[in-house]
């Protein structure tokens, strides 16, 4: 009996970045599309071997390529590990059957613990699209999960991807929920706390909706893409580290998940407590710090929302096997200086190279960080964590052990601003009463950060600083004009970034 061949195609590759997605190119006189009655935007099953990916398909009207050949995105070449030239095959994708407990929560009816593990997994799988994970999103949006719920997720989470585990029975880390431009105390604390001999295999993120995630910022310095036994090595050597974590894949459904959030500009309470925790403990976390700045334009708004946070915060540690510290701080401000990857990584060497001008604030912040982990590692009595670790910090141990880490992990490079700068003058004369984060981090992301890892900007007016009329507010950097136009245009048609009163 002579074999179908109608869903066979021949790859070929037209290099088409589609970011993380995997999208799959057909004409629409295919065979393969008249025969299995593809239309645009259909989830298929893409097979090579023994291997296969899911993919959203896009209809070619023209001729661009033969009716026998298919074209994947970058991103679909690399996951199906697919050489041009191969043939692959294509087909429908059976239904989703978790999907019907996603519309059951439209409805009101809360997940269990085997609706959520079941839906994790079939999001890992790559078996949603954008626009399901979109709709699971939206129903855990707000204070749409309860306690049992964000738990279940957590769990689900850990489960979805690599776990680290250390020969050691105290592992303690530290975590920002945001909110907050150059809240960059990792780099300061990770070193901090190595060098008073704890393991702190950190792993960050990169920028989600903020100018700089942490591994921007430290990739600026020293590379941060280790593998799982890249990790384990530098922490055998130096006892720390400052990995990416989506390079390792801890919890790596939790990535899929915060990009479409980002694009839905959606923050869920639950959905971020779950995202959390599930990484530390996946990186092998015991205890971790929570740090919660709060402020009118911070992410968290009011003392209130940080209390219930804390609360859920301590109850899902708890049910995971992790004890959680909650730090409440203070949001209504950036911290530091800088905003943008490098900017804020020279805030990060003014502080541990003790130069006299680094900013206090950044530095008392991370002090007060590393001191807390120090006391619940038992390091030194309660209450002398923050004199430890200044210590740690004075007497140039810290620096030391961050140039250390660096070296295990590639190599020390120092972080370079973007060549254009623009002064933004206070037109006033007055005391600075409020900043908008918000604002700020949006100037930031317009004059190309993260992406210009130099891009960014200085800022020069913290709340209580009475600025003279044509002083500096702030100042932004940026690789070319244009963006340094795009930022000036947002800040033309803004009002109160900076809000000054008569002293």
């Amino acid at each position: 009996m002579r074999k179908d061949t109608s869903n066979v195609l021949r790859l070929r590759k037209l290099g088409i970045d589609t970011h993380t997605e995997n999208i799959i190119f057909l004409r629409s006189d295919s065979q393969v599309c008249r025969s299995e009655g593809f239309t645009a935007n259909t989830r298929v099953a893409v097979h090579l071997g023994s291997r296969h990916i899911i993919a959203t398909l896009n209809v070619i009207t023209s001729e661009l390529i033969n009716e026998n050949e298919v074209v994947l995105s970058e991103a679909a070449f690399e996951k199906l590990q697919a050489q041009e030239g191969e043939l692959i095959t294509v087909t429908h994708l059976q239904p989703i059957l978790s999907f019907s407990d996603v519309r059951a929560k439209m409805f009101g009816k809360k997940f269990n613990d085997s609706a959520i593990q079941q839906i994790v997994s079939d999001i890992g799988k790559g078996l949603y699209s954008k626009i399901e994970i979109a709709a699971f999103v939206s129903v855990c949006s707000g204070d749409n999960l309860a306690l049992d719920e964000v738990i279940y997720l957590t769990k689900a989470m850990i489960n979805s991807g690599s776990t680290l585990e250390w020969e050691t029975p105290l592992l303690i880390d530290k975590h920002c929920v945001g909110g907050l431009p150059g809240n960059r105390t990792t780099p300061i604390v990770v070193p901090i706390v190595a060098a008073a001999g704890l393991i702190i295999p950190k792993t960050s993120s990169r920028a989600i909706t903020s100018p700089a995630g942490t591994a921007d910022a430290i990739e600026t310095m020293t590379p941060v893409d280790l593998t799982l036994d890249q990790i384990k090595e530098v922490v055998k050597k130096e006892g720390g580290c400052m990995a990416w974590g989506g390079a390792v894949k801890l919890s790596p459904v939790d990535d899929v998940i915060i990009a479409v959030e980002k694009a839905l500009d959606v923050d869920s309470a639950g959905q971020m407590i779950a995202s959390v925790l599930s990484k530390k403990a996946a990186a092998g976390s015991t205890h971790t710090i929570i740090d919660i700045p709060v402020g009118h334009t911070a992410k968290v708004r009011s003392r209130e929302e940080a209390f219930l946070l804390e609360y859920y915060f301590r109850a899902v540690g708890l049910a995971i096997g992790m004890e959680v510290e909650v730090m409440i701080t203070d949001g209504t401000q950036p911290v530091g200086r800088g905003i943008g990857p490098a900017l804020e990584a020279m805030d990060v060497l003014a502080v541990l190279r003790n130069e006299p001008d680094a900013p206090a604030d950044l530095q008392d912040r991370a002090l007060q960080l590393a001191g807390l982990m120090l006391e619940k590692a038992g390091k030194c009595e309660k209450g002398k964590g923050v004199a430890y670790a200044q210590e740690l910090l004075v007497t140039g141990q810290a620096l030391e052990k961050f140039y250390r880490i660096c070296k295990a992990q590639g190599g020390f490079k120092e972080p370079v601003p973007a060549p254009l700068q623009h002064d933004v003058l206070a037109v006033t004369s007055g005391v600075v009463r409020s900043v908008d984060n918000r604002k700020l981090a949006k100037i930031a992301k317009l004059a190309g950060a993260p992406k210009s890892p130099g891009a960014g900007l200085i800022f020069k007016a913290p709340v209580g600083k009475y600025v003279k009329q044509g002083e500096p507010l702030f100042t932004i950097y940026s690789e070319t004009q244009g963006e340094i136009s795009y930022a000036l245009t947002y800040l033309h048609s803004s009002n109160h970034i900076v809000e000054l009163t008569a002293p």
